[in-house]
């Protein structure tokens, strides 16, 4: 979502400041803007769109300031323009903000009773005018005095008018410093940070930090702390250097090489023993959800154990009845998912045991759970993911590998084949091309499947509808039939999985009950149906069958909205990590 950075040294701020914003542009946003110190006043310069406008809007000013913050907006108050871009400045205070004011409407009214006029429809603002009326001696004090009003999420970057500082703090949403030689970055993502720097800062829920050129002070409550930068080796490829059209192209190819790379990493190691476990939780959002859907069917089929599957915005609000021997695994892409994260505390407050599956090291779900498994799948940039929830499933498929009883040489037989059976899969694009031909001309589509196939089908679902912006909807193949089925008409697409072979004729009858009423019928199996257009993959292993599906429904996805002329790898509305409720 929004994207913060920032740097303070000896070095003009410009390109810095710009650098810095493209790395961050992969995550979804709106609008763009820098703020820097001008003769110790700070200058706000920002514009609806993409950085590059920005970019082409600075060329023409000269900038030798060596202090600066930057932004990328992904609307939540007020519309995408200009006005409503970061910075913001009130009086002497110019900051952005990631998060979410959820007390805006009152602390709004209260600023312009002292005589606030507001240039913006954002909550952020509102937080520039709390600081600027807050009482205080230091800068330090009014950030104190203003936090303590605010209800809701922030990571902020702060600039006073009259000082060569940047003042930083966060609750519920990722900041982090990094430390180099008198000069320091801010962002809030890593990747956004040059790759030279290897000593950083994480701050904890409500620290503020103080940057000068030279050094830094951490302050919780008023008083100082010392506070050590961690060092993080990074291995960083150069993602513009690529030969694909899209960046979601490139990362479905990187499949096959991810999941060696997790074999040979997980398959070597003791992974977090399931087995004392009466009862697990499995929470995610999104894609995430949907990887816990296929581990939930995994664990439940094939090691037995009771699961709970929910979706992270909903189980942070539920009053949940913890088993004693309980344990929440929490899935994210970024390790920053808002909800996510306050689904993982929850469980903490209760005593409950968590795992995590993230890719973002360090992220904040990572540094908080009581166990990690790292997805290893690398840096994803588009915004739909793929390889990382193709290793969010793989995860879930090793820890239940772990606790079988039966046909465990067989199925690691097949693991030392997964890459090649997905290698092969990918190669089929003729195939996907002629779904993609079909489905990119509609208003909406249905996938349907049953037992894992469903699980299947929800991510398919839920990909074409991300990128191609076709309303498409996923249903237990057995249940179109209480309702929905009054929306089948003639040419109505419906995309079918059918690779479970212990109800492969029942799903069969599901899809005679769609024929019968027009639909055009597309199917994915490992056995021919006799439909006229169908993918048939070769028969695996059961425990490993759906892996191929996957690829499958992400090329449909791709090819479709390339068809329908995408923002494939920015689609609108959508942000990468998804830091506010």
């Amino acid at each position: 979502m929004c994207g913060i950075f920032g740097y303070i040294g000896p070095k003009p701020v410009k390109k810095i400041l710009i650098d810095g914003l493209e790395k961050l542009e992969y995550r979804g946003y709106d609008s763009a803007g820098i703020a820097f110190m001008n003769q110790k006043k700070a200058e706000v310069i920002k514009n609806a769109g993409k950085v590059q406008l920005l970019k082409e809007k600075l060329d023409s000013v000269e900038i030798v300031s060596t202090i600066g913050i930057a932004h990328t907006r992904w609307a939540t108050h007020g519309q995408p323009n200009s006005i409503n871009a970061h910075p913001h400045k009130v009086g002497n205070i110019t900051l952005v903000h990631n998060g979410i004011l959820e007390n805006v409407s009152e602390k709004r009214i209260w600023c312009e009773q002292k005589g606030i006029t507001f240039q913006s429809e954002t909550d952020s603002e509102v937080i520039a005018a709390l600081i600027y009326l807050a009482k205080g001696n230091t800068m330090l004090e009014k950030i104190e005095t203003a936090l303590q009003d605010i209800k809701g999420s922030y990571a902020l970057a702060i600039l006073c008018d009259g000082e060569e500082k940047i003042y930083v703090t966060r609750k519920d949403s990722p900041l982090l410093i990094g430390i180099g030689e008198k000069e320091c970055y801010l962002s809030s993502d890593l990747s956004a940070i040059p790759k030279d720097i290897v000593e950083y800062l994480f701050l904890e829920e409500k620290d503020i930090v103080i940057l000068e050129k030279d050094h830094f002070k951490v302050y919780q409550n008023g008083k100082e702390k010392l506070k050590q930068p961690e060092k993080i080796k990074r291995e960083e490829k150069n993602i513009e250097e690529m030969t694909y059209e899209h960046k979601m192209l490139k990362e479905i190819e990187e499949e096959p090489e991810v999941i060696t790379r997790i074999l040979n990493h997980y398959l070597k190691k003791q992974l977090p023993n399931l087995e004392k476990y009466s009862e697990i939780h499995i929470v995610g959002c999104g894609s995430a959800y949907y990887a816990g859907e296929i581990g939930k069917y995994l664990l439940e089929t094939y090691a037995h154990k009771k699961v709970l599957c929910e979706i992270a915005s909903e189980y942070r609000y539920k009053n949940i009845l913890y088993e004693k021997d309980t344990l929440v695994i929490l899935v994210s892409q970024s390790g920053e998912t808002a909800d996510t994260i306050a689904a993982m505390r929850k469980a903490k407050e209760s005593g409950i045991q968590t795992l995590s599956i993230v890719n973002v090291l360090n992220s904040t779900i990572a540094r908080e759970s009581d166990q990690v498994l790292y997805t290893l799948a690398g840096e994803e940039i588009a915004v739909a993911t793929t390889k990382v929830y193709v290793a969010q499933v793989l995860l879930f498929s090793l820890l239940t590998y772990q606790m079988l009883k039966e046909e465990k040489e067989k199925i690691r037989e097949e693991y030392s084949k997964l890459s090649f059976y997905i290698k092969k899969t990918l190669e089929r694009d003729q195939e996907f091309k002629e779904f993609a031909k079909i489905l990119y001309t509609k208003k909406q589509v249905f996938f349907i499947g049953r037992q894992i196939d469903y699980a299947l089908a929800r991510e398919g679902s839920l990909k074409l509808k991300e990128i191609s912006y076709l309303f498409s909807e996923a249903y237990p193949a057995g249940e179109l039939k209480h309702g929905t089925i009054s929306l089948i008409e003639k040419d109505f697409p419906v995309l079918t999985i059918v690779t479970d072979s212990s109800i492969f004729e029942k799903t069969l009858s599901n899809i005679e009950e769609v024929k019968a009423r027009g639909a055009n019928v597309l199917t994915i199996t490992n056995q021919k149906t006799g439909n006229l257009l169908e993918i048939v993959l070769p028969k695996i292993h059961p425990f490993l069958q759906f892996f191929l599906v996957i690829p499958c429904l992400q090329k449909i996805a791709y090819d479709t909205a390339k068809l329908r002329n995408c923002p494939i790898d920015q689609p609108k509305n959508l942000a990468k990590s998804v830091t506010v409720e």
